[in-house]
């Protein structure tokens, strides 16, 4: 293949992966999700909060055992294998590979953080329960309602949440929980909203067919540089509309 080919591939690459069908409309819809969606939805947020409490009892472990080692990292790199490897329709078994390299995951980033920034164990741990809080919030927003309105909700209330564990946390662990807690309250405030955003387009895409819980769940962090930019591409554009009619 020449380069001339390599490069207009990699280009068309770029531009699918930034590309996103969804319009404001779809942001600003209040109504109730329809019942296809609500159940992938509903599928996409347990499979997230499942994968982040696996991630946070793995931290824990390594927390009061030092569980973590290059085992858990070969472990955990084995099972991304097998989950790729493995045929969408062995749910189950996905699932499994999923949740190994969650734990895994989480046993084995302390050592990475505290190799590489001298990041104490206790931040990490008190981090992966912050976030599992927050998609525990949206997980359980999902179990009791259609309607697309209570997730605003359900982003306030995992702010609120999560404040208050980082505020136990600090009181437990000091160090660079109690240094960093805002700091990481923002980041999170963030990071849940882009997960507000991440669930309309699970309902948007919901209508082409079956969403895979798993694959959501795996590719739910590298999806967020495109959702930002579309969302941001959205609101400049909506902003300059309003300005013209003004």
């Amino acid at each position: 293949m020449k380069f001339s080919e390599m490069k207009l591939h990699a280009m068309n690459a770029v531009k699918a992966y930034f590309k996103r069908d969804w319009e404001r409309k779809d942001l600003t819809n209040q109504g109730e999700i329809p019942l296809y969606a609500y159940k992938c939805l509903k599928k996409v947020y347990l499979t997230l909060f499942c994968a982040l409490l696996s991630s946070t009892v793995g931290s824990f472990l390594h927390l009061i055992w030092e569980a973590g080692g290059f085992f858990t990292v070969l472990i955990s790199a084995a099972s991304i294998l097998c989950l790729y490897s493995t045929p969408p329709l062995l749910v189950r078994r996905r699932v499994f590979f999923l949740m190994a390299a969650a734990f895994c995951f989480g046993a084995s980033v302390g050592l990475l953080t505290e190799y590489l920034f001298g990041i104490d164990q206790g931040f990490v741990f008190s981090f992966l329960t912050a976030t599992t809080i927050g998609f525990g919030t949206f997980w359980w927003g999902a179990m009791n309602t259609r309607q697309r309105r209570l997730y605003n909700r359900c982003l306030l209330i995992s702010d609120i949440l999560i404040f208050i564990w980082l505020q136990i946390a600090s009181a437990f662990f000091g160090g660079h929980t109690a240094r960093w807690k805002l700091l990481v309250w923002v980041v999170l405030g963030w990071y849940m909203g882009y997960n507000l955003v991440y669930s309309k387009e699970v309902v948007y895409d919901a209508r082409f067919g079956d969403i895979d819980p798993v694959n959501r769940t795996f590719t739910h962090l590298f999806r967020l540089p495109a959702i930002i930019v579309h969302f941001t591409r959205l609101s400049v554009r909506a902003a300059i509309q309003r300005y013209k009619q003004n």
